[in-house]
């Protein structure tokens, strides 16, 4: 995400303030390596074990990881007739994963003669990751997609006022909020619920997970204007990088305000 998103290195429209310029098509690739080992569940078979994973990083989509073609259970892969065609990296061939009762079809594609501009690609399979059961970085399960080796997150106690409005009227008043930085997104400010018209939150069946932060569980906002849907996200246990924002309120919806002092 770091390096392909909009206005980042690698993306179609990367930032004017460089000093630089690519000598490099619009499209662009990355093949990196991933620095640690990768597992695959299906079933209760591990269809994937991989220390040599490499992750793509292609112009405005997430990074695909890619592993040596040895490194999935070769008994477990039944090829398919499915085949598509990718402008930048060539034609793809298909295999479906067989592990026990479950079949996910068309789960693992690889480019067997890659286009010149791609050709390190040869020899190596990519998984759909919503094809598996489980997947892990090392020995902690990890969900959404694998976390990008370039992508930040940085959570910071604050002494700024914050104030967050919803139809003029005042639902946060704080100073001492915790901002949270994540690459490629704006930062949000995240509220001690003792700082929060609680009595205005109703408990939302939402929840969301984010590879960086953890899962999120949600909450609606009644104002006098009426119900706002999911407003507003807690991460009651987030992951390493977001430990700091445990158990606060941020505040993201249409109709919802956050105004900073000094932003």
């Amino acid at each position: 995400m770091t390096l392909t998103m909009s206005g980042r290195p690698l993306s179609s429209a990367p930032p004017e303030t460089v000093n630089y310029r690519l000598d490099a098509p619009k499209h662009r690739l990355l093949f990196d390596p991933f620095p640690r080992r990768v597992r695959a569940i299906l079933g209760a078979r591990t269809v994937l074990d991989s220390t040599r994973g490499m992750l793509l990083h292609e112009s405005n989509l997430l990074p695909q990881l890619y592993v040596p073609r040895e490194d999935v259970a070769e008994d477990l892969l039944s090829p398919t007739a499915h085949t598509t065609h990718c402008p930048f990296k060539g034609d793809a061939t298909y295999w479906s994963l067989v592990s026990g009762q479950h079949t996910a079809e068309n789960a693992v594609w690889a480019y067997d003669e890659p286009m010149d501009d791609a050709a390190w690609l040869r020899g190596y399979v990519a998984p759909y990751w919503r094809s598996m059961d489980a997947w892990f970085d090392e020995d902690e399960e990890v969900f959404g997609h694998l976390r990008d080796p370039y992508h930040r997150v940085d959570a910071r106690p604050s002494s700024r006022h914050v104030r967050v409005l919803a139809g003029g009227e005042v639902v946060a008043d704080t100073y001492r909020p915790v901002l949270l930085s994540e690459t490629g997104l704006p930062n949000r400010c995240y509220v001690r619920p003792e700082d929060v018209r609680t009595e205005l939150l109703e408990l939302s069946a939402k929840h969301t997970v984010c590879p960086y932060k953890g899962t999120a569980s949600y909450r609606s906002l009644r104002t006098s204007g009426g119900l706002i849907q999911d407003a507003v996200f807690t991460y009651p246990e987030p992951l390493d990088g977001a430990r700091a924002v445990a158990g606060l309120l941020c505040f993201v919806a249409d109709g919802v305000e956050t105004r900073v002092d000094g932003a």
